[in-house]
This record gives C-alpha cells, sequence and structure tokens, in this order.
C-alpha cells in the first residue's frame, strides 16, 4: 500500500548551484549527494519533513534521450515548469527572509480564497508556490 510520496524531481542545469539555492537561500538540509559512476544523486528536504526528498535531477544526465533532455532544458530555461508548492506558517516573513538572500519572486504574498500565497523561481526558472493556508482550510491539522 502508498504510504505516501518519498521523492520527487526538480530538474537544475547545474546540480551544485541548485543545491546551495536550496541550501543556503530557502534553508533545506542536504539529504544525499553521492556520485554514482556518470550519475550524481543530490537530494534535499525541508528540516521539519524528514519524509520527502527533492532529487536534483541533471537535464544531461543519464536516462534521457536527447530529444527529450532537449525540450526539458527548453521548458525550464523558459520558466514554465511549475515545481510544486511549499507550506509555511508564514509566508509574509519568508517572503521577507527568502527575498533577502536573493530568492526571485514573480508573485509577492497575496490573499487568495486558499491563503496566502507567493510564487518564486529557483535558480534554474523552475516555479514553486510559498503558501500559508487559511486556518478554515488547514487539513494538516488534526480535528
Amino acid at each position: 500500500m502508498i504510504q505516501g510520496l518519498a521523492i520527487t524531481t526538480v530538474w537544475t542545469f547545474d546540480q551544485q548551484r541548485t543545491k546551495a539555492f536550496f541550501t543556503e537561500k530557502l534553508g533545506f538540509e542536504l539529504r544525499d549527494d553521492i556520485a554514482m559512476g556518470d550519475m550524481r544523486w543530490v537530494t534535499v528536504g525541508a528540516k521539519d519533513q524528514p519524509g520527502v526528498e527533492i532529487a536534483l535531477m541533471r537535464l544531461d544526465g543519464p536516462g534521457l534521450d536527447p530529444e527529450s533532455a532537449e525540450a526539458l532544458r527548453k521548458l525550464v530555461a523558459k520558466g514554465v515548469m511549475g515545481a510544486g508548492a511549499f507550506r509555511t506558517d508564514d509566508c509574509r516573513g519568508d517572503y521577507e527572509t527568502f527575498r533577502a538572500r536573493g530568492v526571485e519572486f514573480v508573485q509577492e504574498p497575496k490573499e487568495r480564497p486558499y491563503g496566502i500565497e507567493a510564487i518564486f523561481r529557483d535558480d534554474n526558472g523552475n516555479w514553486y508556490s510559498l503558501t500559508e493556508r487559511s486556518a478554515e482550510l488547514d487539513f494538516s491539522k488534526e480535528f
């Protein structure tokens, strides 16, 4: 039986640079950085969520045929790849902290029907939602 999401992928042009983005700018922790032949396995994760990791996968890495790799490179470079939503308990505070660390925001915090949301990009162009759920919609809390 599936127990939950364990690893998701973010495509990167430069694993070292993207690892620094996640660890230094967003405050994630490094989980793995392992050389495996012509591949490097790098994962990061939120400190308070040990069961979920983000794999930083090279756009020119093994397993991608040249046509698919080129299509992915174009989409990431164009900035149209949404890579996910990060939950926060203080969207405005995190916005100020991350912006001061050099994170590029394409949308400042705004009130939405589901809470407060800001949108930012990583060092590759992938975009993310930073969302503070409103109390009545926060299903992560026990009833």
